[in-house]
């Protein structure tokens, strides 16, 4: 989570010299370090950026999770297809980033092994199902 909230730090001094482009860049990944400290803490790797926001969706809700997958293809747009977005938006991106690092950090922090056992359950029967279908 120190990632996520330096990220952030980073994402802030980035918006008040007006590089949007790396505000933008640098607040969807403070979410993504978010979600990976999340699945590290239930004993998940996972290196692929939206196979960790399916895979939190799935554990966590779509409500959740919706923002940062809106947030991973501005960043997609803006690092690879250099699109600007608007300051307006981008302070919004970043708001909600804080929000959604807050929650995430909280929920670590209240994650006990019960927690951590019904994540991983649930992700067993999830690719048992799978294994199942393509039988």
């Amino acid at each position: 989570m120190r990632l996520a909230k330096n990220t952030l730090k980073m994402a802030e001094i980035m918006l008040k010299e007006k590089d949007f482009l790396w505000t933008t860049v640098q607040t969807y990944y403070a979410e993504y370090y978010a979600i990976s400290s999340f699945l590290a803490r239930i004993g998940i790797r996972c290196e692929n950026h939206f196979c960790s926001i399916l895979i939190s969706e799935f554990l966590l809700g779509k409500e959740k999770i919706s923002k940062i997958e809106m947030h991973r293809k501005m960043r997609i747009d803006t690092q690879y297809y250099l699109k600007t977005f608007e300051e307006k938006r981008i302070r919004e991106m970043l708001r909600q980033a804080k929000i959604f690092v807050a929650e995430i950090e909280e929920l670590i922090s209240s994650i006990n092994e019960e927690k951590i056992n019904f994540f991983r359950s649930r992700i067993k029967k999830l690719l048992g199902a799978k294994m199942r279908r393509e039988k």
